[in-house]
């Protein structure tokens, strides 16, 4: 697996085409544009993925063709829900595939389906992948750690930094554990409020602040210090000041700088646990090895 957050070293730059997001704000991505811009940054690039087509597999399999006419070798996209057809023409024919279609489906269905492609088509006899494989959209480390993924990704992570969240690992025996999910810690002056699964870090029980509070400080950052104050609407900002609310009036003047009130440092802090869970899961390709079934239906399984 590949985690390049945050890396001092030159990280490898993967390029989605933004089909997903545009899919679901109701826009058209050109493909012509999208090779151009491929071309034109080829020496800053690494990888890149075809222009796929969720809810039609044989647009993307004919958008790989084009591309790779126009000069480009892009990473095919085999989807959730699709014919396995297309899973085993893509094995055959590239060292890189990558599974995408997976964000909106529930964590149990996902372990089902994939399961099942693992065993059947990606996976050799000893489990083994028989290629790379990314995963778009992955963010449960159940799923993560269970299956020889080559590379992830997802942005979740930085959402929640935007939030005012940082990822504190759990304890087990005295030690941190990556393989499970994190505690999911808000430190925002500005809110006292949860995100998602976050709490504030000001209502955890003392003794897991404290430890939270430890962790923070053993990785060389501060929480930070901040005020919050209701000004004028026509109120010029001061030193260390910004906008919270300019409508409302709500200021936040920063005292400390630390993970409570920069964004940026919360990006470095929270890319600490996924490249200590990189360093946990084994190099790869690892094997996979789970119960081998006959087949996959939308509505279940039948061994």
């Amino acid at each position: 697996m590949k985690f390049t957050y945050m890396a001092k070293r030159k990280p490898k730059v993967f390029v989605d085409s933004g089909a997903f997001t545009a899919m679901t704000r109701g826009k058209t991505i050109s493909l012509d544009r999208y090779i151009r811009f491929l071309k034109r940054h080829k020496d800053q690039i690494d990888f890149y993925s075809v222009l796929d087509d969720i809810n039609d597999p044989e647009k993307t399999l004919k958008n790989q063709k084009i591309m790779e006419d126009a000069g480009l070798k892009p990473i095919p996209c085999f989807h959730y829900g699709e014919d396995p057809k297309y899973l085993v023409q893509y094995l055959a024919q590239y060292d890189y595939v990558s599974i995408g279609g997976m964000v909106p489906i529930t964590t149990t269905a996902l372990r089902w389906w994939l399961d099942f492609i693992f065993a059947n088509f990606i996976c050799d006899s000893q489990g083994i992948p028989k290629t790379k494989i990314h995963a778009f959209g992955m963010t449960t480390l159940s799923l993560i750690t269970r299956y020889p993924w080559f590379s992830v990704d997802s942005s979740r992570w930085l959402a929640i930094g935007r939030f005012g969240s940082i990822f504190i690992p759990k304890l087990r025996n005295g030690n941190y554990t990556y393989q499970e999910n994190p505690i999911q810690v808000n430190l925002s002056a500005r809110s006292k409020t949860t995100w998602e699964e976050s709490i504030h870090i000001d209502r955890l029980p003392e003794e897991i602040r404290n430890s939270a509070i430890k962790y923070i400080e053993g990785h060389g950052f501060k929480l930070g210090k901040s005020e919050l104050k209701s000004v004028p609407n026509n109120y010029q900002l001061g030193e260390n000041e910004v906008w919270i609310n300019k409508e409302t009036g709500e200021v936040e003047k920063i005292i400390e700088i630390g993970l409570s009130n920069d964004y940026k440092q919360r990006d470095s802090f929270n890319s600490i646990f996924f490249k200590a869970l990189e360093k946990s899961i084994p190099e790869w390709p690892w094997p996979f090895k789970p119960i081998k079934l006959k087949s996959f239906l939308q509505g279940g399984l039948k061994e």
